[in-house]
């Protein structure tokens, strides 16, 4: 007797590389609005938070968007 069973759906590839960008943007626009409020409301002349979390932001989006596609790479 054959085991009818119905495979479980992968997610499709294309799905996922399309949502990276927007993944992307998304962290970086919000670590750069919460350094634009952290310079309003506590300014410091030494500290540019705005510059600060931004690069953060990006490190941060590499790092996600990596991870996610090793873990795509792996699926094969």
């Amino acid at each position: 007797m054959e085991n009818n069973k119905p495979e479980p759906k992968k997610a499709n590839k294309w799905l996922v590389l399309i949502n990276i960008p927007i993944q992307m943007g998304l962290i970086i626009f919000l670590f750069f609005k919460l350094g634009e409020w952290l310079d309003i409301n506590h300014p410091n002349d030494k500290i540019y938070y705005s510059k600060l979390l931004t690069v953060v932001g990006v490190f941060l989006a590499l790092y996600s968007v990596i991870k996610q596609v090793n873990r795509l790479g792996n699926n094969n």
